[in-house]
């Protein structure tokens, strides 16, 4: 009994032919093109914003704050499908559903931290630069 594949290592037992065949384009891995691609488009999605806080190309800084966070949400979509090769596929779709809960769990965190901030801000400021001048 002898199976023949183009990389195999040959093992002997006993009198039995076993040939031990070596997968290594599984499809859990990125190619070097992959990779390449991934590399640009996250350097892209990072030299834009930079130019567009440089340059000061918007008058307003609330535009330029979103559109700086709009290509940080592309960039995580990009670091997730080149370099996590995430996708709905992947190990039985755990890895989406692994993300899911990391996105529901980080925007809790984030939700909670600004509104914990914001609260601080108005309870535990001044009212007015009179009354800071005022302050001991």
């Amino acid at each position: 009994m002898s199976a023949r594949a183009p990389a195999s290592d040959g093992v002997h037992s006993g009198s039995v032919h076993v040939e031990v065949v070596h997968d290594h384009h599984e499809a859990g891995h990125g190619s070097r093109r992959g990779y390449i691609t991934g590399f640009v488009l996250a350097a892209i999605l990072t030299a834009i914003p930079f130019w567009l806080v440089m340059a000061e190309v918007f008058t307003d800084p609330r535009v330029t704050s979103l559109v700086i966070m709009a290509f940080a949400v592309v960039q995580i979509v990009v670091h997730m499908v080149y370099f996590l090769h995430m996708n709905a596929r992947s190990e039985g779709g755990w890895t989406m559903m692994a993300l899911i809960f990391t996105i529901v769990l980080v925007v809790i965190a984030l939700s909670g931290s600004l509104w914990v901030m914001y609260h601080l801000n108005t309870n535990m400021m001044p009212m007015s630069p009179s009354d800071m001048r005022a302050m001991p």
